[in-house]
C-alpha cells in the first residue's frame, strides 16, 4: 500500500504547475505564449530570468520532495515510485487538463535524490550530445533512451532499470513533437 500511496503523493507534487501560476501572477498565460509549455524554460523566456529560475528552483525541489516523501513512507519503492511519479505528474498535470511540461527539471530533482551518480551521469551525457548535435531537445531524448541503463549501471538492481524507464517515458514523449520540426 506504501508505494501507491507514494505514487499518488508523487504525481501530486510533480503536478504542481509553477511555471503557470507564475505566469498567473504577471497576468499572462504561459499556455499561450513563447512555446506554450509549462515548464521552466518556456517560464524564463516569457516571464524574467528571476521567476524562470524560481520555476527551475521548484521544479528541481518537487522531485527532491516526492523522493523523500516516497521514502520516508515506502523506503525504496516507495521513492523509487513516488520520483517517476512527479515526473509523471509534472509532463501529464491534472491541473492543466493533462498538459504539462518536459519533465527535465524535476527529474533532475528525482536523480539527485536517488541517486547523484546517475543524475552526474545523465547530466555529462546530456551536455556532451548537446555539444555534437547541437539540439537540446535532441540531446534530451536521446538521454532518456539511455537512462534505465545508466540508472541499472550504477545500482546493479532491475528495479533502477524500472525506474530509468519510467523516469525516462514521460521525457521522451514530451519530446517527440520537438523531434519531427
Amino acid at each position: 500500500m506504501e508505494p501507491l500511496t507514494a505514487t499518488v503523493i508523487g504525481y501530486l507534487l510533480g503536478s504542481l504547475p509553477f511555471a503557470y501560476w507564475f505566469g498567473l501572477i504577471q497576468r499572462k498565460n504561459i499556455l499561450e505564449l513563447g512555446s506554450k509549455n509549462p515548464g521552466a524554460l518556456n517560464a524564463l523566456r516569457v516571464l524574467g530570468v528571476v521567476p524562470g529560475l524560481m520555476v527551475l528552483l521548484l521544479d528541481v525541489a518537487k522531485g527532491v520532495l516526492a523522493v523523500l516523501y516516497g521514502e520516508a513512507i515506502g523506503g525504496l519503492p516507495g521513492a523509487l515510485a513516488a520520483g517517476a511519479a512527479s515526473v509523471w505528474g509534472h509532463a501529464y498535470s491534472a491541473w492543466l487538463g493533462f498538459r504539462g511540461g518536459k519533465g527535465i527539471a524535476p527529474a533532475a530533482g528525482v536523480l539527485l535524490a536517488v541517486d547523484p551518480r546517475v543524475f552526474a551521469s545523465a547530466f555529462g551525457l546530456w551536455a556532451l550530445f548537446t555539444l555534437a548535435a547541437r539540439r537540446p531537445y535532441r540531446a534530451a531524448f536521446i538521454t532518456a533512451g539511455i537512462l534505465p541503463l545508466i540508472a541499472l549501471g550504477w545500482s546493479g538492481e532491475r528495479a533502477f532499470l524500472l525506474f530509468g524507464l519510467a523516469l525516462a517515458a514521460p521525457i521522451a514523449l514530451r519530446h517527440l513533437k520537438d523531434l519531427h520540426r
